[in-house]
């Protein structure tokens, strides 16, 4: 539509005008926006607990025996209730008045809030020198708090002498409960601390680091909201684990995203007075290996959507949102602070217009730590990368050390633990596995048959049977049947029958988390395959879950290593590189996992690992890790055009080098911060990706992968365009 003759033309100063207005609008509305996000997400970190669980019965698959049994049990007793035991032993053997005065603190611990009332009586040990009762937390009480509360008023109640622990499988929850406190706070507190010193250090400048973490926290709010919300309405499961990792990853990748986009806008500053047009070059020139970095991370956790375990599959889409949020943040809350801000953000040490000295430079940097590397690596580059490919071959033969067949439940916090001291004492006293059955669940017509089966096992104590009619609930099964409960002539009890089965339970004679108790379950399972029955309970939930595992990081880590290729393929339009950078990588997780294995073996004596620890080390050291060769060969591949391949090598490395080595720091910090939690998954998970991030950007991307290119020549971007018509 033409402009009417009548209406005026803009001048130059309205256009201006104008174009200053939008330029203030739109970056406003973005701030605002993220603004709005966070304020509704901060609040939420408070109420994670509301929306997760730590119970592994629910993130094994359905179709488990250990799964389906549980989904069983409350079909049985009624009840949803998390048994505790509560262990009273003494160096002497106890007195009458001992026994009276437990007794009477059992008998009273339903008046505690959160106790369940079908307390068990208190049952002395053969030596007599200690009393076992069992005592249900209900299901719906802030367990630790219970818990802790629970051994302070038996040990109130009971006389000096005596030591109460609190153990069994709430005692254990207890502890994890206990360990995952510190996430909200310490955790946060922890990493945060670190990327703003790191930054500092990194910039030398007092506003530019509270910008770049300002775009990471505010990620991570929004991120947490989006979680919490599809947490609530169960379309997620959340557990504390899954919440630590979504906090480090999203605050270390929207660091490193930032990382990039300032030091492009800094780039651009020196040729441009203009801060719109530097920031809209710098958002241009970082798109590109931002959405690049963030899609292969993205792809690479939502592989694990193919687990069988929902704490890995569920994992996989948490995480993949906390990416999303972090790649949305640094291309749109950050640049709008640049913008707002302009070369002010890098106050003391603005730069400065000087489109003269860039043009002498001709975008090569001739001096610093990363123009003297690249000048490093034109002397013998292949040598560099044959004698580093060796060097790391032989710290990845560690691996070989490594023991990731998973860990007792006693094993999985750190530190002092009453349940596990208690589950010691216990063993001392009682049979092992007491509090913490096998639970089988069998048709009512072979009752008999698989209680033989049990009583036959040299990992079984003794046998019992779910009876409604008994006045404890159960009833002992023997080689003769089921044993009558209470004084002489007393009838036997009617076993609970529901949709024709029965439930059994038999005491295990060793801890219920040891080696032993295994192999007695899996043992049991063989020689009821021929019954319709399912062998379930706490040793059937970590053996299921353990098998799940290992299945899971057999399956997800070729396929991650598939799409990683295809996506790098698609990106530097070449076959050969991505092949090479893939190699790399893995050759630098290999690294990773065996010097790891040697340090916690021969170091913190740790006791072995969870089969999730490679996986989880995999998937976010090769998602994570072929990050920084996205970000270098990008780079490279921009200055290959231009000034050939091998120049190419040299101003990519000389230019990205700082940046890159930066956000290694960041990365390495961030999940270092993990080990603050006294977990033995995450302090795992926390020395192997530090250890791994710190290697790959120190060693891998600033030697390796660049003494390799430049070997190559050309060839490296073989059966690309590039590889045809460009030049070595």
């Amino acid at each position: 539509m033409s402009r009417p003759a009548s209406a005026p033309t803009p001048t130059k100063r309205e256009r201006t005008r104008r174009h200053s207005w939008v330029r203030v609008l739109i970056p406003a509305a973005l701030i605002l926006v993220w603004l709005v996000g966070a304020s509704l997400g901060g609040p939420l970190f408070g109420k994670i607990d509301e929306v997760s669980s730590n119970d592994q019965t629910s993130y094994l698959p359905e179709s488990s025996d250990a799964t389906r049994v549980q989904s069983l049990l409350g079909e049985f007793n009624d009840s949803e209730a998390i048994p505790a035991i509560a262990l009273f032993t003494s160096e002497q053997e106890l007195t009458e008045s001992d026994i009276t005065a437990i007794t009477d603190a059992v008998a009273d611990a339903p008046s505690l809030e959160g106790i369940a009332d079908d307390v068990s009586p208190a049952l002395p040990s053969d030596d007599g020198k200690a009393m076992q009762a069992f005592i249900p937390i209900q299901s719906d009480a802030e367990l630790a708090d219970t818990a802790e509360s629970l051994g302070a008023q038996l040990r109130e109640a009971v006389p000096d002498g005596i030591t109460v622990y609190i153990t069994g499988p709430a005692g254990f929850s207890a502890d994890l409960v206990a360990g995952f406190s510190g996430i909200d706070g310490l955790l946060l507190g922890v990493a945060l601390l670190a990327v703003l010193v790191i930054l500092v250090l990194v910039y030398r400048s007092l506003l530019l680091p509270l910008v770049v973490l300002a775009t990471s926290l505010f990620a991570l709010c929004v991120a947490l909201l989006v979680v919490w919300w599809l947490a609530k309405f169960e379309v997620l499961l959340l557990s504390g684990q899954t919440q630590g990792i979504l906090f480090i990853l999203v605050i270390g990748a929207a660091t490193d995203y930032a990382l990039l986009l300032v030091a492009r806008f800094r780039e651009e500053l020196r040729v441009s007075q203009d801060k719109g047009a530097a920031i809209l070059a710098a958002w241009k020139g970082s798109l590109e290996p931002i959405a690049a970095s963030g899609g292969t991370v993205i792809a690479g956790l939502l592989c694990l959507l193919l687990s069988d375990l929902k704490s890995n599959s569920t994992l996989g889409p948490v995480a993949a949102i906390g990416i999303v949020f972090a790649m949305l943040s640094a291309l749109t809350l950050l640049p709008a602070l640049l913008l707002l801000f302009g070369r002010a953000v890098f106050w003391p040490r603005r730069p400065v217009f000087e489109p003269a000295v860039v043009a002498e430079e001709h975008g090569m940097r001739k001096t610093g730590l990363w123009a003297g590397v690249a000048r490093f690596i034109t002397r013998r580059p292949r040598t560099i990368w044959i004698v580093t490919t060796l060097v790391l071959l032989a710290g990845a033969a560690g691996v070989t050390q490594l023991n990731a067949n998973g860990v007792p439940q006693s094993d999985l916090v750190l530190g002092a633990s009453e349940a596990r001291d208690g589950q010691i004492a216990l063993g001392e006293h009682f049979p092992g596995g007491s509090g913490s059955p096998v639970s089988v669940i069998a048709p009512e017509g072979e009752l008999q048959e698989v209680a033989d089966v049990l009583l036959a096992s040299d990992g079984i104590d003794g046998v019992s049977v779910t009876a409604s009619d008994s006045p404890s609930g159960s009833a002992p099964v023997t080689a003769d049947g089921i044993t009558a409960v209470g004084p002489p002539g007393t009838a036997a009890p009617e076993p609970t029958v529901v949709d024709g089965d029965v439930l059994l339970q038999g005491t295990l004679t060793d801890a219920a988390d040891s080696d032993a108790a295994a192999a007695t379950v899996r043992e049991l399972r063989t020689q009821l395959e021929g019954v319709d029955a399912l062998v379930g309970g706490v040793t059937a939930t970590a053996i299921d879950t353990n098998d799940a595992s290992i299945h899971d990081r057999t399956l997800i880590i070729p396929v991650i290593l598939l799409v990683i290729m295809l996506i790098l393929m698609l990106l530097l339009r070449s076959v050969l590189a991505p092949v090479l950078l893939i190699l790399t990588t893995v050759l630098s997780f290999g690294t990773a996992m065996g010097v790891s294995a040697l340090v916690f073996d021969g170091i913190f004596d740790f006791p072995g690992a969870d089969p999730a620890v490679p996986l989880f080390g995999f998937v976010f050291l090769v998602a994570l890790g072929i990050d920084y060769n996205i970000f270098l060969m990008t780079r490279v591949r921009e200055e290959s055009i231009a000034h050939g391949t091998r120049e190419g090598v040299l101003r990519g490395l000389s230019i990205t080098g700082g940046v890159i080595t930066s956000a290694g720091l960041v990365l390495a910090a961030t999940f270092a911060a993990l080990s603050v939690i006294p977990i033995l998954f995450l302090v795992q998970l926390a020395f192997i990706v530090a250890f791994g991030v710190l290697l790959d950007t120190f060693v891998v991307r600033s030697l390796l992968v660049p003494a390799l290119a430049y070997d190559l020549g050309r060839v490296i971007w073989w059966p690309s365009k590039l590889w045809r018509s460009g030049k070595d």
